[in-house]
């Protein structure tokens, strides 16, 4: 429906919005500073990356009411890569905030958010450009890998700190004998975050070919 397409509309809009800010602040940031902006992304732009990663959990909710007919499990897949990246292992460790990994992954992520964003909102009024498809269907192919080694390595680089500070290990007390050691939940997590990446890749190439084969790029010259 109408109402239900200019919400959408917006939503792309807020995420436009946030995550062009924090693309152009990067880039400003690293031509004033140099590699000293490097260390300090976190704590410069770090608030509205959380928000906008927050937000984007609403994607999930716009499929399963059918308002957004992107398939569920590569999404949820995506978006909770990123929540439990940015949130559990980036967040909770200070020492891990100022490593030049944490640069890399948000500038990989909002490098492919910016894009698919803008080609989102314009997809809404019914506008396709091609090279802007192109490039939304194209650069998340070499770049999502990428992203997900940025995530394994931020993971590795976190472990020592979880082990030394205990951060979310859990002892229960007698008469239980359980305990939660949380280096290793994220040792295991590492194996289902390669293998997920294998199934993301999968449907990438997929939509890419769903948009950009012949008949599809010919129907939207015409």
């Amino acid at each position: 429906s109408f109402t239900m397409n200019m919400y959408l509309f917006v939503y792309d809009l807020m995420q436009f919005c946030g995550h062009s800010w924090i693309f152009t602040n990067m880039i400003i940031r690293f031509m004033t500073f140099g590699k000293e902006s490097l260390a300090d992304t976190f704590h410069s732009i770090g608030f509205v990356m959380r928000l906008c990663q927050l937000l984007s959990v609403l994607e999930i909710l716009h499929i399963l009411i059918g308002i957004d007919k992107s398939h569920l499990l590569p999404r949820f897949l995506q978006i909770t890569e990123r929540i439990i990246v940015l949130f559990v292992v980036i967040n909770s460790q200070e020492e891990v905030q100022g490593k030049y990994v944490v640069c890399v992954l948000f500038f990989l992520w909002n490098l492919l958010d910016v894009i698919r964003y803008t080609y989102n909102m314009l997809a809404r009024m019914g506008i396709y450009y091609l090279p802007l498809t192109w490039l939304n269907f194209s650069l998340c192919i070499p770049l999502y890998p990428l992203s997900v080694l940025a995530k394994g390595f931020a993971i590795c680089v976190s472990l020592p700190y979880f082990e030394s500070f205990g951060t979310y290990s859990i002892k229960l007390p007698f008469p239980f004998t359980f305990s939660i050691y949380f280096p290793y939940v994220l040792k295991m997590y590492l194996l289902v975050l390669f293998a997920g990446m294998c199934f993301i890749i999968q449907n990438l190439f997929s939509e890419r070919m769903a948009h950009l084969g012949t008949g599809n790029i010919k129907n939207k010259r015409s």
